[in-house]
C-alpha cells in the first residue's frame, strides 16, 4: 500500500487502538485510558469536527430511573420482538451515570430548578469537552489519518492497524494488544449532515479480518430533508409541517396527530412533495429556532419563511447511521468474533437496542455512550492479558480490495479502477427509495448483480499516487461491500419488519425471530442466528448475563 512513501511510514505501538472521531470513540479511550493502558485514537477527520454528533444537537436516552420502565417498554416495543430487553436496560442505566462525567469535565447543560437537565446535548461544545478530556488523560490523537486495514497476529487475535495520514502524505502503522472500531456506519456518501465520513471501512476491515455483521438488512434508514438543500436530515420541525402536491392539494400525511412515516416515501415516488411548517406554534417556533436551529438555518439562508410558504421536500439515505445493522457483537464488552477486537456505537450492530427499527437520535446517543465504555474497558483487559510483549507479535496486513491487487500478475503500472465511477455506480444501487426502500427480490436482485461486477473492479489495481488515491480507493470497495451485504441480507429475510420493507412479503412473520450474521469478501453468506428467549413483557427486568442466541 503506497510503496513510493512507505519509507515515510510513522510507526507507533499502544495497548488499546481506538478507530474514529465520534463520541463511541472518544468514550472508547477514554475508559481505556481510566483503566491505565497507553491509548491511541486515530480519526479519518479531526475528532471534535467530524462525524455526525459534531454536525449539530441531539437527543440522549437518559431518562432519571423513575422513568427507567417506560422509556424501556417503549424502546422494547419499537424492536418488535427483536430487541433485548436486558441490553435496553443496560444503555439507559450506564448513560444515566455517565453523564454527570460530562459535566464534571466541563460540558454545561441547561439547569431547571437548580438541576442539571441531561436529555441532549450540542454536538459542536460536547465533542469539544470530549477532545479536551481525551488529551488531560494523556490519550495520544492522530487526526486526518484514516485507518483501512487491520493488522492479525499468527493467532488470528488483532494486533493493531494501518493507515495514511493526508496531512503527512505517508502512511502510518499502529501496534496494539487490541482494537476498538467506532468509525461509524455507512451512508454511501449521501451529503446527510455530518455523515461523509461514514463510508463503512470498519465494517468491511471487521470482515476481513475475520469478524461478522449482523441486521445488515436493516441499511436503507431514509431522512426528511428540504430538497433545495438535501444535506440537513433534522426531522423534528416536519412534525408541525402540511404536505401538499405540486398543484397545492393537501396531501395529509398524520394517522391520529402523529406524522406517519409511511407517507413521504409513498407521496414521492407519485410526484413533488411540498411541506410548510404552519402548524407550528409560537411556542414551537421558538423551539424550531433555538434547539432545532441547524434545521432553520437552511431556510434562513435562503430568505424563506418556513411558516408561510412551501419548500420541496425530499428522503436522504442515512443507512446505517440511523440504521441498524453493523458488526455483530459477542459479549457484553463489545467483543467481535475475533479476540482482540472491539465494536462500538454506529459501527456495531444495534440489532439488541433497537431490533430492525431505526435507533436513530437519542438511544443511538446513549448506545455510542454506554457500548464505548464497555468496548474500551474489554481492550484494555484484553491487552493487559497479553503481557508486555504483545506488540512484538508477527502480524499481517488483513486489507485487499482497493489496497492490493488480489490477481496474478499484477503491477503498479497496471491499469487501476476508477474510484470515483465505482461510488456512482453503488449509490445508484443504493440512493433511490424505489430500490432500497421498497424492495423485492427482482429488485433486489438486480442490483446484487450489478454490485458484484463493481466488486470485481475494486479487485484491480487501486490508484495509489496519493494518500488521497489509497484513501479513496479503499472507500470504493468498502461502500460496495457494505451494498452487497445489505441487500443480501435483505434477500434473505422475506417479511417486513420495521424499516425492512418487502413489497412482495408485506406482513411481518412472526416465525422469524432471529438475527441475520452475514459476511464472506468473494462469496456471501447468511446465517439465522435464532432467539430462543420468550417475548419479554416489559418492565419485567431479566438476570441473564448474555443475549440468548442460537445459530443454524
Amino acid at each position: 500500500m503506497l510503496t513510493t512513501h512507505s519509507e515515510n511510514e510513522l510507526q507507533l505501538t499502544a495497548d488499546v487502538l481506538v478507530i474514529g472521531g465520534g463520541p463511541a470513540a472518544a468514550w472508547a479511550a477514554w475508559a481505556a485510558a481510566s483503566q491505565g493502558v497507553k491509548v491511541i485514537i486515530v480519526d479519518k477527520g479531526f475528532l471534535g469536527t467530524s462525524g455526525a454528533a459534531a454536525a449539530s444537537g441531539n437527543g440522549i436516552m437518559a431518562p432519571s430511573p423513575e422513568n427507567w420502565d417506560k422509556v424501556v417498554s417503549e424502546r422494547y416495543r419499537s424492536g418488535k420482538n427483536l430487541a433485548n430487553l436486558r441490553w435496553i436496560e443496560r444503555v439507559v442505566e450506564k448513560t444515566w451515570l455517565s453523564l454527570p462525567l460530562v459535566e464534571d469535565w466541563g460540558y454545561r447543560f441547561p439547569k431547571e430548578n437548580g438541576e442539571s437537565v441531561r436529555q441532549s446535548y450540542y454536538g459542536p461544545e460536547y465533542m469539544r469537552v470530549l477532545r479536551k478530556n481525551l488529551l488531560r488523560v494523556g490519550v495520544q490523537i492522530l487526526d486526518q489519518s484514516p485507518a483501512l486495514e487491520l493488522l492479525l497476529a499468527d493467532d488470528g487475535s488483532v494486533a493493531g492497524a494501518r493507515g495514511v495520514q493526508r496531512q503527512h502524505h505517508r502512511t502510518y502503522l499502529v501496534r496494539a494488544g487490541a482494537v476498538v472500531l467506532a468509525n461509524g456506519g455507512c451512508a454511501f456518501l449521501s451529503k446527510a449532515l455530518g455523515c461523509n465520513t461514514n463510508t463503512g471501512d470498519g465494517l468491511l476491515m471487521a470482515v476481513e479480518a475475520g469478524g461478522e455483521l449482523s441486521s445488515m438488512e436493516a441499511s436503507n434508514h431514509y431522512a426528511i430533508s428540504t430538497a433545495f438543500n438535501a444535506t440537513v436530515t433534522r426531522g423534528v420541525p416536519f412534525g408541525w409541517a402540511s404536505f401538499s402536491d405540486e398543484a397545492g392539494n393537501d396531501l395529509g400525511g398524520y394517522i391520529n396527530g402523529r406524522r406517519d412515516p409511511s407517507f413521504l416515501p409513498n407521496a414521492l415516488l407519485k410526484g413533488p412533495v411540498y411541506a410548510r411548517l404552519d402548524r407550528a406554534t409560537p411556542e414551537v417556533k421558538a423551539v424550531i429556532e433555538k434547539s432545532h436551529f441547524i434545521s432553520y438555518l437552511p431556510y434562513k439562508k435562503a430568505d424563506i419563511d418556513p411558516y408561510t410558504e412551501r419548500v420541496p421536500v425530499t428522503l436522504v439515505l442515512e443507512g446505517t447511521v440511523r440504521g441498524t445493522g453493523g458488526i455483530r457483537l459477542t459479549d457484553d464488552s463489545c467483543g467481535t468474533k475475533v479476540p482482540g477486537l472491539y465494536a462500538a456505537g454506529d459501527a456495531a450492530s444495534r440489532e439488541f437496542l433497537a431490533g430492525l427499527a431505526s435507533g436513530g437520535g437519542g438511544p443511538n446517543a446513549a448506545w455510542a455512550i454506554s457500548t464505548g465504555q464497555w468496548a474500551g474497558v474489554g481492550a484494555a483487559v484484553f491487552a493487559k492479558s497479553l503481557g508486555a510483549h504483545a506488540n512484538e507479535r508477527v502480524a499481517r496486513p488483513t486489507g485487499q480490495a482497493g489496497l492490493r491487487s488480489p490477481q496474478p500478475g499484477g503491477t503498479p503500472s497496471s491499469a487501476s479502477f476508477d474510484s470515483e465511477a465505482i461510488v456512482r455506480g453503488v449509490q445508484d444501487e443504493m440512493l433511490p427509495l424505489e430500490k432500497n426502500h421498497f424492495r423485492s427480490e427482482q429488485q433486489l436482485l438486480d442490483s446484487l448483480s450489478k454490485l458484484e461486477k463493481l466488486w470485481e473492479q475494486v479487485q484491480a489495481n487501486p490508484k495509489q499516487d496519493t494518500v488521497r488515491d489509497v484513501e479513496f480507493s479503499r472507500r470504493a470497495a468498502a461502500l460496495t461491500s457494505v451494498a452487497r451485504w445489505g441487500y443480501f441480507s435483505a434477500l434473505h429475510r422475506t417479511e417486513t419488519r420495521s424499516e425492512h420493507i418487502r413489497v412482495d412479503y408485506p406482513e411481518t412473520d412472526p416465525n422469524q425471530r432471529y438475527y441475520q450474521a452475514t459476511g464472506g469478501l468473494e462469496k456471501l453468506w447468511v446465517r439465522r442466528d435464532w432467539i430462543v428467549d420468550e417475548i419479554a413483557t416489559p418492565p419485567v427486568l431479566t438476570t441473564q448475563t448474555t443475549p440468548s442466541v442460537s445459530k443454524l
